[in-house]
């Protein structure tokens, strides 16, 4: 007696394209400006950071650590005077389907200029009280620009670059076996093979 036929699924093909979770990169557009913000951002909270090293380095005797906490807090102001300008790009810089970007990290610049230019303030007037409490939120709110700018994504969204696969291809999916799911398998084919009858056997590559 005859073997039944058998219905073999498709082979993947050994070095599939490589490709990111969220898409293809984005344009230098959007893509330039969101690694500038990500630099501005990364360099203000390390200053932040140094700066109450050196206070208190300061209030444990070492005085000579008050006139670099004072030019790490111009350096601080300087680099988040660049991080307006940035900031301001990465929400004017169209994305690929032309959506805006976030608005939060101008806000953020600007909210972050205004209390650093209060620090320093209450430094020079010697409001001791006040100017240790604000450091306390600035470093928090340092650390929390810093998280979100490095949580904006370099690539473009998935679903603004996606495209059907042409079918035939090694890359693709064979037409008539379904599309490719998210996971990178290919379902298992439904039904039978045309003239096979209902006793076909599914064999695994």
């Amino acid at each position: 007696m005859s073997s039944p036929p058998v219905t073999r699924t498709p082979r993947l093909p050994l070095f599939p394209p490589a490709r990111t979770p969220d898409g293809p990169p984005a344009p230098p557009a959007v893509r330039l400006p969101r690694l500038l913000l990500r630099g501005t951002t990364t360099a203000s909270a390390a200053l932040v950071l140094a700066g109450t090293v050196l206070a208190a380095g300061f209030l444990n005797g070492h005085y000579e650590a008050l006139r670099a906490h004072e030019v790490a807090s111009m350096a601080l102001g300087g680099v988040l005077v660049l991080q307006l300008p940035a900031a301001a790009l990465v929400r004017r810089a169209a994305g690929p389907v032309g959506e805006r970007g976030p608005w939060w990290p101008l806000v953020a610049a600007v909210l972050l200029l205004a209390a650093d230019a209060a620090q320093t303030w209450t430094g020079y007037e010697r409001s001791v009280g006040v100017h240790v409490t604000l450091g306390v939120l600035l470093v928090s709110a340092h650390l929390f620009s810093l998280v979100g700018a490095w949580r904006l994504p370099l690539t473009a969204p998935a679903a603004a670059a996606s495209s059907p696969s042409p079918s035939g291809t090694g890359m693709g999916t064979p037409s008539g076996t379904g599309t490719e799911d998210g996971a990178g398998r290919l379902p298992r084919p439904s039904g039978t093979a045309a003239g096979t009858g209902s006793g076909a056997v599914e064999v695994a590559p």
